[in-house]
């Protein structure tokens, strides 16, 4: 297992061909990135006036009136929601989430776009209300109309996830539902954690009318795990500090006493919702630097290494799987969707079970070897050239082809 950290806790390293997976520890973080945090660590700072600077610098990337940075993209929806409930009102943002006595208490979302993370939406305490038509025979697409009448006042807010062609999902462009948000004065969400690269997502949804949108910040951007990016309206965003930060303060001392001054707030809300969000100078500091080198990568020139790198695995696997029975080597160049990636597929009656047993054989090595799993029903798994480094590639195609022959063979 080597020496380091991971040795002395007895920890497997991971060689990871599955992406920038959370469960995975993300990205691998740059020099730069690391040096930045450490040189944040080694002084204080209010956090609100470092969250302020960071909005700054935020809101240059992406266009949008102000920025935030979160403990992740599923905190920013979390935060983003509690925005749009609250507002400035310091009794809604201490209900939460009790919202059985408040009035806007209800979000809309696409049937389509439902998935597991809208969890952190309904963490608030609001209630999602589906637009969108499902079934047999022919789906049914959502209509300008389903979200017009969709819309009411109990409507706190719209959400809408990136998740690929909305043409091919049955729903409604995010311009065509940011146009009928805003008729009705509702805010958009945009749950846009994996949509980046290319760079100029960072600014796409708020040009498209979004009122707020939450990135990962330990994905593609190579920031610390535990950071996002929530970038938006000013005035939703103030709300998300307001719900955010330490107010274990008195008010008279209060870094933000002038909202009481000009009757914005009666006085600094308690401990809020996003208060289990919380998030360090480190990874604020660690945030802002990998931002601004991912905005400074050339991203184009990256696609390509990564292209490469998985044609080489796609080769050496072939050539290793030569002659077994059943099973199938592809590689994609992931031009569309930046993301190159290799398909092992067991084609077997039993090839399901083939490749979830190799799969597991893999995570009992030593180092475990992650793969991408969404195929393993059909029996195939993929391998991302995403976090690998270059001297990764052959202990990884050893380790996939015993793994599979293995499996293959033993049936």
């Amino acid at each position: 297992m080597g020496t380091g950290i991971y040795a002395r806790l007895g920890v497997r390293r991971v060689i990871n061909a599955a992406g920038t997976l959370t469960r995975l520890g993300g990205s691998r973080m740059a020099p730069e990135v690391l040096a930045a945090m450490a040189e944040a660590s080694r002084a204080y700072v209010r956090i609100e006036d470092l969250q302020v600077a960071a909005g700054r610098a935020i809101a240059r990337a992406t266009g949008a009136e102000a920025g935030y940075v979160t403990s992740g993209a599923a905190a920013g929806l979390l935060l983003g929601t509690a925005a749009c409930v609250a507002g400035d009102d310091a009794t809604l943002m201490e209900a939460m989430p009790d919202l059985s006595a408040v009035t806007r208490n209800e979000v809309v979302v696409h049937r389509a776009h439902r998935n597991s993370y809208d969890h952190a939406v309904r963490a608030t305490g609001v209630r999602l209300v589906e637009i969108g038509g499902v079934g047999h025979p022919t789906p049914l697409p959502a209509r300008p109309f389903d979200l017009d009448r969709a819309i009411g006042p109990r409507t706190a807010a719209v959400l809408w996830v990136e998740m690929g062609d909305p043409g091919t999902l049955g729903v409604l462009t995010l311009p065509e539902t940011t146009a009928i948000a805003a008729r009705h004065g509702v805010p958009v969400i945009v749950d846009a954690a994996a949509s980046l690269p290319p760079a100029s997502s960072l600014s796409r949804f708020v040009d498209e009318g979004a009122s707020l949108v939450c990135f990962s910040g330990g994905k593609a951007i190579g920031g610390p795990q535990a950071s996002g990016i929530l970038a938006g309206r000013a005035d939703l965003i103030r709300s998300v500090a307001l719900q955010h930060q330490d107010m274990d303060v008195h008010p008279e001392t209060w870094t933000w006493r002038y909202l009481m001054a000009d009757g914005t707030l009666d006085g600094p809300p308690l401990q809020g919702i996003g208060r289990a969000c919380k998030v360090g100078r480190e990874e604020i500091a660690g945030l802002l630097a990998a931002l601004e080198r991912f905005i400074a990568r050339d991203h184009d020139a990256e696609l390509r290494v990564r292209q490469a790198m998985a044609a080489e695995i796609a080769g050496e696997l072939d050539r290793a799987l030569a002659g077994l029975p059943g099973v199938r080597v592809t590689w994609s160049d992931g031009a569309a969707t930046w993301r190159p990636s290799v398909t092992v597929a067991c084609e077997a009656p039993d090839g399901r079970a083939r490749a979830i047993a190799a799969v597991n054989r893999l995570g009992d090595g030593d180092p475990v070897v992650a793969v991408g799993q969404g195929g393993l029903d059909r029996g195939a798994f993929t391998l991302s050239p995403a976090c690998l480094e270059a001297d990764e590639v052959g202990p990884l195609v050893a380790a996939v082809a015993r793994a599979v022959n293995a499996e293959v063979r033993s049936g």
